[in-house]
């Protein structure tokens, strides 16, 4: 073991040796021989899926135009309805907007045809329900139903408001309480104190109530 340990103490470290022109010309070979195979592999390459390549290329391509086309489209769209809605509001032109709440899209047009509602002298009531039923928003949806119930709550069961309000029966709606307030007046009204007392003890057993509502429901109750 020692003799061992000794010889490998004794040993120097190997120097190098500098190529000779022979052994660069070998390389040169060698990388050109490589060079030309992977050539030949690619050209191969590009042969056998050339048409696969240019038709996934051309789909990209009209992918990505037709996404620009369509952001350029919808972008113009919005300005065009934002510039139709401006001039027909400062105009007070009713048909205008229920024109831009019936064409159009998103919280903008739910805006336009309520608004298109509240300006007009005869108060069409089914543009409303037509918010009611297919507004682009949970906001401007409930705020219908709300007002259909004002419009047509005499006409109604309580039951029947119960149940034309219960989409908003869910903290996610921005009139949840302001529905059931609604719903336990009607009941209220059609002597129903029972069921009345149900909806407004809700009401008042919920922390988060505003103020406002919850002192109606305290005074009802």
């Amino acid at each position: 073991m020692a003799n061992i340990l000794a010889r490998k103490q004794n040993l120097k470290p190997a120097v190098p040796q500098k190529k000779t022109r022979e052994d660069y010309a070998e390389d040169a070979l060698y990388r050109e021989v490589w060079e030309d195979v992977n050539n030949e592999k690619t050209i191969a390459f590009f042969k056998k899926y050339y048409k696969q390549m240019v038709c996934g290329a051309l789909a990209l391509l009209i992918v990505v135009a037709g996404y620009q086309i369509g952001v350029r489209t919808y972008r113009a769209n919005q300005m065009a309805m934002a510039v139709n809605y401006e001039t027909a509001l400062e105009k007070t032109d009713v048909k205008a907007l229920a024109s831009i709440g019936e064409n159009g899209r998103g919280a903008n047009a739910d805006l336009a045809l309520f608004q298109s509602y509240t300006m007009d002298e005869n108060k069409d009531i089914k543009k409303l329900e037509q918010l009611a039923e297919h507004g682009a928003t949970r906001d401007f949806r409930d705020l219908a139903r709300l007002h259909v119930v004002g419009v047509k709550g005499d006409k109604m069961t309580a039951a029947e408001v119960e149940k034309y309000l219960s989409d908003l029966n869910t903290k996610s709606s921005p009139f949840y309480y302001t529905a059931m307030l609604t719903i336990a007046q009607k009941y209220l009204a059609s002597g129903d104190v029972e069921t009345a007392n149900k909806w407004l003890d809700k009401i008042i057993a919920d922390t988060d109530c505003p103020a406002e509502i919850y002192g109606v429901a305290q005074t009802l109750r």
